[in-house]
C-alpha cells in the first residue's frame, strides 16, 4: 500500500483525541493536505445532531468525488457507529466502515481492507498520539460514555455507560506529553464531573487535581464539560485552591426554566443550578462558559423569554447556542408539542445575539488588564500582528488576542507564556503589548 494519508476530524475535541490516536497508529504514513493525492482518506465523523450528521455525510461524498483511483476511503467515529447498518447499505462510496471501538486498530483495518465494529467503546490507555494544532497544549480524555439521561441526547445510545480511565492512566499520558514539551492541558469527556463514578468514587475530579498538580512541567490546566447535578461545591473549591487548574468553568446548563429542566431530565432545577453558577462567578479571575438549547419540545414563549433574560443578565463570558435537533432514540423524540423549525431558527437568532453581546461585554472588561498569554502564530490579519490566547482561555473557542507590540529587544517566540497588558478592543479582537523586557 502506498502511504499518503489525508485525515479529517469532525465534531468535538473528544473526537480530535481519537483522530490523534489513529494518526499515532499510522505514523508510517505521510500526512497530506491534498486529498486528491492521498492513498488513504479517513473521516472521523460526528453523529450528535442533524447539522453534524449532514456535515459528516457531505464531507465523505465530497472527498469521494475528488479522490484518486485505488485509494481507500474510511468512515470512522460516532456517525458510523450510530448508523452502521444504514450507512453500509446506503454509502457504497466508503471502502471501510468503523465506529468508536477500533481507533487503535486502524492500521489492521487498512491492511485487511475490512470494516469492523467492536462492541466496546475505545478508551485511550497508553496509546501514542500525534497531537495536532499546538506545540504546547493537548486535550486529555478522561472517560467515554455517559450515565446521564438527558431527553435530547443520543450519545448514551451508541457510546454506552460511563467508562472512566484510571488516575494512573491519565497521569501517565500527561507525563509523557510533558516530556515532549506540552505544558497546558484541557481535560474532556461527555460528563467530566462524573469522572470515576463508575468506579464508586464520587469526586474523581478532585482526585485528578491532586494527581496532576505535582507533575513537574504542567503549568496550566482546565476542565471542560461539567454537568450541574454531578458538580459539587467541594470540587469548585478544589479548583479555586489549585495553583495549576484555572478558575475556568464550562458548564452547559441547557436551560434555566424549572419546568424545562425537568423535561430535559437535567437532574438539577433552577435553584441548585444558580447556586453553582453564582459560586463560580464570585471566584477571582473566573471564566464561566455555558450552552443553551432553544426549541426543545414544549418550550413555551415564556420559558424562552426567561432563558433570554437570564442569559443576558447573569454575566456569562461565553455562551453557545444550539437549536434543538429531533434525534431518534431520545425521550424528546417521542414528545408532543414540537416547535416548528422556523420558530426554532428565530429563537436561536435572538439568543445568539444575546450570546454575542455577553462575549463582547466580557472582552471589554479585559481592556487595561495585566494577563498571561501564549503566542500561537502570526495572525491572519497582518504579518506584523501575532495571534495569541489568554492562558486562562480554552483554545479555539474563547477568542484570539493580537499582540502588536512588546517592550523588550528579544524576539517573541511561539508557544511561550508571556506577561502582557491588554490595550484595546477592536471589534471582537483584543490587542495586547507583551512585556518581555
Amino acid at each position: 500500500m502506498n502511504n499518503k494519508l489525508h485525515i479529517v476530524s469532525l465534531g468535538c475535541t473528544k473526537n480530535l483525541v481519537d483522530t490523534e490516536v489513529m494518526m499515532g497508529k499510522l505514523k508510517n504514513f505521510e500526512l497530506t493536505d491534498d486529498s486528491q493525492n492521498a492513498d488513504v482518506i479517513i473521516v472521523n465523523t460526528c453523529g450528535f445532531i442533524d447539522a453534524a450528521k449532514q456535515e459528516s455525510i457531505n464531507t465523505i461524498l465530497n472527498l469521494h468525488e475528488a479522490r484518486k483511483e485505488d485509494s481507500l476511503l474510511v468512515m470512522a467515529g460516532c456517525l458510523s457507529e450510530r448508523y452502521k447498518e444504514e450507512l453500509a447499505a446506503d454509502m457504497p462510496e466508503v471502502d471501510i466502515f468503523t465506529g468508536v471501538g477500533d481507533y487503535d486498530h486502524i492500521d489492521e483495518l487498512l491492511a485487511e481492507k475490512k470494516s469492523r465494529f467492536s462492541e466496546q467503546v475505545y478508551l485511550i490507555d497508553g496509546a501514542e498520539r500525534v497531537v495536532t494544532g499546538s506545540s504546547y497544549h493537548a486535550y486529555i480524555k478522561l472517560s467515554e460514555g455517559c450515565n446521564q439521561t438527558c431527553s435530547f441526547c443520543a450519545i448514551p445510545s451508541f457510546k454506552g455507560k460511563l467508562n472512566s480511565r484510571t488516575l494512573d492512566s491519565v497521569a501517565k499520558e500527561v507525563e509523557g506529553l510533558v516530556a515532549k514539551g506540552y505544558y497546558d492541558f484541557s481535560f474532556v469527556s461527555q460528563d467530566s464531573s462524573s469522572y470515576l463514578r463508575d468506579q464508586n468514587i464520587k469526586d474523581g475530579l478532585s482526585l485528578l487535581i491532586q494527581r496532576i498538580e505535582p507533575i513537574e512541567g504542567v503549568k496550566s490546566a482546565r476542565i471542560l464539560y461539567l454537568y450541574p447535578s454531578t458538580t459539587s461545591m467541594a470540587l469548585l473549591k478544589n479548583i479555586a485552591k489549585s495553583t495549576i487548574f484555572h478558575n475556568y468553568f464550562d458548564m452547559p446548563i441547557q436551560h434555566i426554566n424549572d419546568d424545562m429542566l425537568r423535561l430535559m431530565k437535567r437532574g438539577f432545577g433552577k435553584e441548585k443550578t444558580l447556586e453553582l453558577l453564582n459560586f463560580m462567578r464570585a471566584l477571582p479571575n473566573s471564566f464561566v462558559r455555558t450552552s443553551f438549547i432553544v426549541g426543545h419540545p414544549n418550550e413555551t414563549q415564556e420559558m424562552f423569554d426567561e432563558m433570554c433574560e437570564f442569559a443576558a443578565s447573569f454575566g456569562f463570558d461565553r455562551i453557545n447556542v444550539f437549536s434543538y435537533s429531533d434525534e431518534e432514540t431520545t425521550p424528546a423524540y417521542d414528545m408532543s408539542d414540537k416547535i416548528s423549525a422556523k420558530l426554532i431558527e428565530k429563537r436561536a437568532k435572538i439568543l445568539g445575539a444575546i450570546a454575542a453581546a455577553c462575549a463582547q461585554k466580557s472582552l471589554e472588561t479585559e481592556v487595561g488588564n495585566a494577563i498571561e498569554l501564549v503566542i500561537d502564530s502570526e495572525s491572519d490579519e497582518h504579518e506584523y500582528l501575532l495571534s495569541a490566547r489568554k492562558l486562562l482561555w480554552a483554545p479555539d473557542i474563547d477568542g484570539e488576542i493580537y499582540v502588536n507590540d512588546h517592550t523588550g529587544e528579544e524576539e517573541l517566540r511561539f508557544g511561550l507564556i508571556y506577561k502582557a497588558k491588554v490595550t484595546e478592543l477592536i471589534g471582537n479582537i483584543l490587542t495586547a503589548t507583551v512585556d518581555n523586557a
